[in-house]
């Protein structure tokens, strides 16, 4: 060892203070103390935490030798349960001990949770049956608890004596659930001759640290920024402190924290891994030494240290913050700190600073934070500039496009083509199904419009094209995309309407049709599928499922898609290039070895720093604590480790936002405590180089505010209706803005996607049955009215009957208007001459054309009429018929006065408008008068025409406009064209008048 770095060998256990970037300063620290043999770094190895971490050192070693070629050290990350990761140790040719030979190897994760969830499914019944989708989910619950048990070297014997009887039962139960990991597992284990990745982890770092210790490694060994929260780390730590070249590098070990108050850290504290680990060690904070820290390595103040250490003091001795020493004013100089209106504001304030941080040469940036959607949020507002930065979190598999388009596939077979999942799989990007991608799109658009919008088809692709032949929506391109459909899906299609099919048939069966969809005709599907790194971590995904699905046996086909979604839960893509070099968005883990220029701490609320203990679905903490696993405050203890970590780095940015989801949040109990302290020393953080949030809140603003006003629209007299249906026209009075676009634009309403009947479609099959029920006894009635009308409804509801909407609400109201309807007839059909039903009539009043369809026309024994209208809704006042906004009756007795109506001669005297109200409730229905006091039909006909003539007359002028709801208080209820009209903007701002737009 060089003497240069006053550095001996009996000095095996070291530190670097959390206020020095650890990267830089370790590799620093090694490159001067090998000097300029390059070798001599080569025959280092160190032990770093994770794979992360082993990646910030490769580029602190880059950026100290200024980039020169060097030979580095062995880098080996050693808490990764992974097989790949930990293989290095088994080679190290400098230990003759063979015992790490005879470790079995890992079992796949994935083959894990199939056997595990096989157990699950075989396991006795206690409750609501467990479908594969929920036991692979328990599965990997009980692969987790497998998992921190064998991390913490413990083992499944007192798990039987773990729930006294004052517990409650259902404690019990869970316990004898977990017989499977006590009997069952460890035989299968057994048999397979395999171990658990942790439990490998353990025995492999064990193994390494008996064989250093009989034959010490010929070069020099270091770990560095671990802390040794693992037990087997642990022991290879201390196994390390005892090798002749063997050192031991702490990260940010607290020396400031007084006697008593480090006495007293618990599991929550950040420094109490390191304390764990250095009474394991039996040593003292004395006894660590500092690493040759390079004073040109640029930090913050060294009273920075001091600040965090009084910030995270244990609760118990908080009581000091009375008489605390102060701090120089440096300490907090590139300390800044903001409070945000929402995740919004936050995540784009923060784009800024990074976007900010470009401007300047080589400076660099980071965000660190647990919240996973702030981190897409920020990464998604830095694509305004063109800048691409990967989240170290990775993106869950299942959200990428390849796992999104294989579990739409899967999902969409097994609803049988129903229109929601149908469109989401044609409408993916990867969807082709072999034709050309432009005709592809448009005959996709053919039957989205002509097919899928509405009631749903009868299921499958058959029920498509019956549907399509139906609507008359079939023709060459939609024929064609449902032939290529059929095509690609046709296997999967037979498997899926199986009884049982083994999983592995199901998944090649799956995975053949997913390449079929994504066929091109100048590509194959498997290099669409299959490309960039998403597609590779599908496919890799794909492959282990394949290798280990005979393990689970026959499953029901329909559970496959859920099985398949749990199955890829926990998989993460990760970008290997294109990310930005200088900037990175880490979680806290990824971070604790990684100092930036420029950090920034995002989302620093409670429930995030830290994050909210999880539930332990297997044991309370009394049971966590007598069996011996930690309690769930030892995350937060790493958590505040990390935000130390970051706090001692020359330049961090805090930020938080102060509603998530417009609800008010809590701040981060840690920076409530800087608070607490920084006033208790009478220091505060400085404001922000920048106004970040004023800027942020600019960005997006306009120069000018331009207020939306009630569109008032003036086409050409030319394109202005000439006929409306007396319907209509009340539409024409309340709200003329849809008149405009439904006849003059021509536009339609669509309907929604696999629409469920709703009122409306209730009110068209009711009048549909009385209609028929009229036609088929015209004059006299059947000896049974009631069961002749539910029998016209049978027929007519046939189609929707099996909905469950309907069974349940709309046939009890058709059966209780029914014997209110066969009532009314019994009570009226002897003064009835003929009956009209749904009858079409219309006037020429030589400009304009009033049309109408009316329900129904008595024409009574002695020669005048009686007009209903049926309402299964609200029908309106007599006050709103006279006033004139309800002029459908009134219209139809015009019509129906001057002859329109075919049969009906013209001059028969109207005795009644009548409105049936056929509600069914518990007295069916009620009728009601449409003629108020002192009116006649006939005197209502006469002033329906005179308003009918006035609205001709107005709407004939080219300055008369179609105005959006003129008189707000008499406007229909429902418009299909608020948000056209834009109702709600200039609603809100109180526009009443509107010139025009």
């Amino acid at each position: 060892m060089h003497q240069n770095t006053g550095v001996t060998v009996r000095e095996s256990l070291l530190n670097i203070p959390a206020r020095f970037p650890f990267a830089d300063t370790l590799a620093r620290g090694l490159l001067e103390e090998t000097g300029s043999d390059p070798m001599q770094l080569a025959a280092y190895t160190l032990l770093l935490p994770t794979r992360r971490a082993v990646r910030t050192l490769r580029e602190a070693f880059l950026r100290q030798s200024n980039g020169k070629a060097l030979l580095l050290p062995r880098l080996l990350p050693v808490a990764d349960p992974d097989e790949i990761t930990l293989l290095p140790l088994l080679s190290d040719t400098s230990a003759t001990d063979d015992s790490t030979m005879d470790i079995r190897p890992p079992i796949s994760p994935l083959h894990r949770q199939l056997l595990l969830t096989r157990l699950i499914l075989a396991a006795p019944a206690t409750g609501q049956a467990c479908t594969p989708d929920r036991a692979a989910l328990l599965a990997s619950e009980l692969a987790q608890l497998l998992d921190q048990v064998q991390t913490e070297g413990l083992g499944f014997d007192a798990l039987e004596k773990l729930v006294p009887e004052d517990y409650a039962r259902h404690w019990q139960i869970t316990l004898d659930f977990l017989s499977i990991l006590t009997r069952h597992w460890p035989v299968i284990l057994e048999s397979m001759g395999c171990l658990d990745p942790a439990e490998h982890r353990n025995r492999l770092l064990l193994a390494r640290a008996r064989a250093w210790q009989t034959t010490p490694p010929s070069g020099p060994i270091l770990a560095a920024g671990i802390t040794g929260s693992i037990p087997a780390v642990a022991s290879l730590l201390a196994t390390i402190t005892t090798l002749p070249q063997g050192r031991v590098v702490l990260p940010g070990l607290d020396r400031n924290l007084d006697a008593d108050s480090w006495e007293a850290i618990d599991e929550s504290h950040p420094q109490h891994a390191l304390k764990r680990l250095l009474d394991r060690l039996g040593k003292t904070r004395d006894a660590v030494h500092d690493w040759p820290c390079v004073e040109s390595i640029r930090t913050a103040h060294p009273d920075r240290e001091r600040l965090c250490s009084e910030v995270m003091r244990p609760a118990s001795t908080t009581h000091t913050w009375r008489h605390i020493k102060p701090l120089a004013e440096e300490t907090v100089q590139g300390i800044t700190r903001l409070d945000c209106p929402s995740p919004r504001e936050e995540a784009f304030a923060i784009a800024l600073l990074m976007r900010h941080t470009l401007s300047i040469p080589e400076r660099t940036c980071a965000l660190v934070t647990p919240d996973r959607d702030l981190a897409r949020r920020v990464a998604a507002d830095l694509t305004r500039w063109g800048i691409t930065v990967d989240d170290s979190a990775g993106r869950p598999l299942a959200v990428t496009p390849p796992g999104a388009f294989l579990r739409l596939g899967a999902d969409m077979v097994a609803q049988r083509f129903a229109p929601v999942p149908l469109l989401a799989l044609l409408k993916h990007p990867l969807c082709s199904a072999g034709l050309d991608a432009a005709v592809f799109r448009d005959s996709v658009r053919r039957l989205e419009l002509g097919v899928l919008r509405g009631v749903r088809p009868a299921p499958g692709i058959a029920g498509l094209r019956a549907a399509a032949l139906a609507s008359g929506a079939m023709d060459e391109s939609l024929s064609a995309l449902l032939d290529a459909l059929e095509r690609c899906c046709a296997d999967f299609i037979a498997l899926m309407a199986e009884q049982d099919v083994p999983l592995h048939i199901l998944l090649e069966s799956h995975m053949r049709m997913a390449e079929a969809l994504a066929t091109t005709p100048d590509r194959p599907g498997p290099l669409w599928l299959w490309d960039a790194d998403a597609g590779m971590a599908a496919a890799s995904f794909a492959a282990d499922l394949a290798e280990h699905a005979a393990v689970l046996g026959q499953i029901r086909p329909q559970a496959y898609p859920g099985l398949l979604d749990a199955l890829m839960r926990g998989r993460t893509v990760r970008t290997r290039f294109g990310s930005h070099p200088r900037l990175d968005i880490l979680g806290p883990m990824e971070a604790r070895l990684h100092q930036a220029d420029i950090m920034i701490v995002g989302s620093l609320n409670e429930e995030v720093w830290p994050p909210r203990p999880g539930a332990d679905p297997w044991m309370s903490r009394p049971m966590r604590t007598a069996f011996g696993l930690p309690l769930p405050e030892q995350k937060v203890g790493h958590t505040a480790h990390d935000l130390v970590t970051v706090l001692g780095s020359p330049h961090v940015v805090l930020t938080r936002s102060l509603k998530v989801e417009g609800t008010p949040t809590v701040p981060s109990r840690w920076l409530l405590r800087l608070e607490t302290v920084l006033s208790a020393i009478g220091l505060a953080l400085p404001e922000p180089e920048h106004p970040w949030l004023k800027w942020a809140e600019l960005f997006d603003r306009p120069e000018q505010m331009i207020p939306v006003r009630r569109p008032a629209p003036r086409p050409p007299v030319e394109s202005r209706p000439r006929a409306l249906s007396a319907t209509r026209i009340e539409t024409w009075m309340r709200d003329p803005y849809a008149i405009y676009a439904s006849h003059i634009l021509g536009l339609r309403p669509l309907d929604p996607l696999d629409a469920q009947p709703g009122p409306a479609d209730y009110g068209t099959l009711v009048h549909r049955a009385l209609e028929d029920f009229i036609r088929r006894f015209p004059h006299m009635l059947p000896a049974d009215p009631e069961a002749e009308l539910l029998a016209s409804g049978q027929k007519v509801f046939a189609d929707t009957i099996a909905r469950p909407s309907v069974q349940a609400f709309w046939w009890p109201r058709f059966e209780r208007l029914a014997r209110w309807f066969a009532i009314q007839e019994q009570g009226r059909r002897n003064m009835i001459r003929e009956t009209f039903v749904e009858i079409s009539g219309s006037l020429d009043l030589g400009d304009f054309v009033l049309t109408a369809k009316a329900d129904r026309i008595d024409l009574l024994e002695d020669g005048s009429l009686v007009i209903v209208d049926y309402k299964t809704g609200a029908p309106p006042s007599a006050r709103e018929v006279a006033a004139g906004f309800s002029p459908q009756l009134p219209l139809e007795a015009l019509i129906a006065h001057h002859g329109g109506f075919p049969g009906i001669p013209a001059g028969r005297t109207i005795t009644s408008l009548l409105y049936w109200h056929l509600k069914g409730s518990a007295n069916g229905g009620e009728e009601r008068n449409a003629c108020g006091h002192g009116l006649s039909p006939d005197t209502l006909a006469k002033q329906a025409l005179e308003g009918l003539r006035g609205l001709i007359d107005a709407f004939s002028q080219p300055d008369t406009p179609y105005e959006a709801r003129p008189h707000p208080g008499k406007a229909p209820a429902w418009s299909d064209w608020l948000h056209l009209a834009r109702v709600r903007e200039w609603a809100a701002a109180g526009d009443a008048d509107g010139d025009g737009a």
